[in-house]
């Protein structure tokens, strides 16, 4: 009888003991969420399903791993585990305030916006809830003054900026460049019409001579913009537009003789909404001579250390089904941002005490030469008041049919002066 009773002892402490371990990792597997709103149907649906991938692959390999990135030394807390939270906001401003606030209340501490229209919709409410958010736009807006927004790339009109920079100091012709505007007939296009950049470009010793719009998504060649800025001798020529509006461009400019280096020497400067490396594969040898500021690296570009990252998680979480859409990679920026905010709070604040103010203060606001493996022109900083992260733009320049990039240039910060 005392023999039954020891092994029936022995067997309760062993279940209790496998009962507080399974309790104790169930504990441990604190959830806390990363993502936020999705544009997943609307204009931006292909654009957001790349965010959205990497966001997922992304987490797993935290989780999993414990690692931050390849390059990186520091670990994610073991107790934590990062789970996804997203809503689809159709790129629809009214539908975003509901999602927030059903995301909020469900335990949200990072947040995530698609578009300037959504970022501006839900700016002050993210500012009053004191909630770091990510985000796949850069503008103005977000900087004047700063908000809880964080940008990774520069806004338009420091884009180009850099494109003039760089067009001068590779100008050997008698007199000034002249410069004019090619660019959509939308918001996108007509937001670098500003005194900032006109001011700038004489500043440096260009002549800007005009505008001229195109269709967001033409349905016949710009044959008429394109001949007006060859009749006022144009050199260069700066927009922001989309693919569907640069291909036709390009390719209007070849048949009519304009390029870099063709009859009629004419270079094209566009920011990262239409990027490089879906021009160039669409393209090829047509876009020699297209110059694309802030565009993610190509796919090709596997020497780049977060290239080679974003192609080993999708070879490890998603065999056979890659995603090639190149904001895979901007989606990975933003899941390393949302995450190593987390990290840097939870160094100070356990998690079960966590909020959004200490995500914001002791997180987004200590992140300081964030290493993006090359995914962004220069490591990301923030700050309190400094809510762009770079101060450096990325120049790619499309040469016999393949991207070749130009080195990094100054961000002039135009709205700040």
């Amino acid at each position: 009888m005392a023999g039954l009773r020891l092994t029936l002892t022995v067997f309760l402490f062993a279940v209790l003991a496998v009962t507080s371990l399974f309790l104790g990792s169930a504990e441990a597997a604190k959830p806390i969420y990363v993502g936020g709103s999705m544009s997943a149907t609307g204009a931006y649906s292909q654009d957001v399903a790349a965010v959205l991938a990497a966001f997922e692959d992304y987490t797993k390999y935290v989780n999993e791993t414990k690692l931050l990135a390849p390059w990186r030394s520091e670990k994610f807390p073991t107790d934590i585990a990062l789970e996804v939270l997203w809503r689809d906001d159709e790129l629809k401003p009214a539908k975003i305030l509901d999602i927030y606030e059903e995301l909020k209340a469900k335990g949200m501490l990072v947040f995530r916006v698609s578009s300037t229209a959504l970022a501006l919709a839900l700016k002050d409410r993210l500012a009053e809830d004191h909630i770091g958010t990510t985000s796949m736009t850069s503008s103005p807006a977000l900087l004047q003054p700063p908000t809880t927004i964080f940008t990774h790339y520069p806004i338009y009109t420091d884009s180009l900026a850099a494109v003039a920079d760089w067009f001068l100091q590779k100008w050997k012709e008698p007199g000034k460049p002249r410069v004019g505007y090619l660019t959509a007939d939308n918001a996108m296009g007509k937001s670098i019409e500003v005194p900032e950049l006109n001011d700038y470009l004489k500043k440096i010793g260009c002549e800007f001579v005009g505008t001229q719009y195109v269709p967001l998504v033409p349905t016949v060649p710009p044959t008429t913009q394109l001949m007006w800025l060859k009749e006022k001798k144009v050199d260069l020529a700066l927009g922001a537009m989309i693919n569907p509006g640069v291909q036709p461009t390009l390719k209007e400019m070849v048949r009519l003789g304009m390029g870099p280096t063709l009859e009629y020497k004419m270079t094209l400067g566009v920011p990262s909404t239409a990027q490089v490396s879906d021009v160039v594969q669409a393209l090829g040898e047509l876009a020699n001579g297209f110059v694309s500021s802030n565009s993610l690296p190509t796919w090709n570009d596997v020497e780049t250390p977060g290239v080679r990252f974003a192609i080993d998680l999708q070879n490890r979480y998603r065999p056979g089904k890659r995603v090639t859409h190149i904001t895979y990679e901007l989606g990975l920026v933003e899941a390393m941002t949302q995450v190593e905010a987390l990290r840097l709070a939870l160094r100070d604040v356990p998690a079960d005490r966590l909020k959004p103010i200490d995500v914001l203060n002791q997180g987004f606001y200590r992140i300081k030469g964030l290493d993006t493996g090359g995914l962004t022109s220069v490591p990301l900083t923030y700050g309190p008041g400094k809510a762009e992260g770079v101060d450096a733009v990325r120049l790619d320049q499309i040469q016999n049919g393949k991207v070749v990039r130009l080195g990094t240039w100054p961000s002039r910060h135009l709205y700040s002066k």
